[in-house]
């Protein structure tokens, strides 16, 4: 199964876009996680409360953990986010917050490593940007960091388009340069 993360907002998204593009190459059943539509929410004191009391009772079958059991038996994961302010969409880190559960996705070990519970084995992460992505380590390097050290997904791909409102530059001949590459990389 691919979990298609969709952290786009606007209706003509150039990410989603891109993001569509690339899941029409890949052959599985899709199941897409709608971030806008989804009732994802911070973690605060007293869904922080609530959570540990499940996890200490095991109660992982609660409808509190519905995504996270989804994103556990995801075989590959595609995130698709603008790049917004040197990183991503707050929706993201909100779902990476709603997804990261101690015991049912990932467990620490008595030596302090981590283990993941999931089975994904590969990760796209999908970008477009305005303007140049300044630096990659504020949005695609995290996702990286959080998907290698909790989960242990070795296999991740950076799909990014750039520069797209820059005057003088053609976003369409972008778009269709990046999409030809997926084309190249991904058949």
């Amino acid at each position: 199964m691919i979990l298609f993360v969709n952290a786009c907002v606007r209706d003509e998204s150039r990410t989603k876009d891109l993001a569509n593009y690339l899941l029409n190459k890949l052959d599985d059943e899709i199941v897409e996680f709608n971030l806008q539509k989804m009732d994802l929410k911070p973690l605060n004191s007293e869904l922080l409360k609530r959570r540990d009391m499940l996890i200490l009772n095991k109660n992982f079958d609660n409808d509190f953990f519905k995504y996270p059991n989804i994103f556990k038996k995801s075989d590959t994961i595609v995130i698709a986010s603008p790049y917004y302010d040197l990183s991503f969409s707050a929706l993201l880190k909100i779902f990476i917050e709603n997804m990261n559960i101690g015991d049912l996705t990932f467990k620490y070990e008595n030596d302090g490593n981590i283990t993941s519970l999931i089975k994904c084995k590969k990760l796209y992460y999908i970008t477009t940007a305005g303007g140049n992505i300044i630096n990659d380590s504020y949005g695609y390097g995290y996702i990286k960091e959080v998907f290698s050290m909790f989960y242990g997904v070795k296999d991740i791909e950076y799909i990014k388009a750039e520069g797209l409102d820059i005057y003088g530059n053609n976003p369409d001949e972008i778009m269709k340069i990046i999409k030809n590459k997926i084309d190249k990389d991904y058949n």
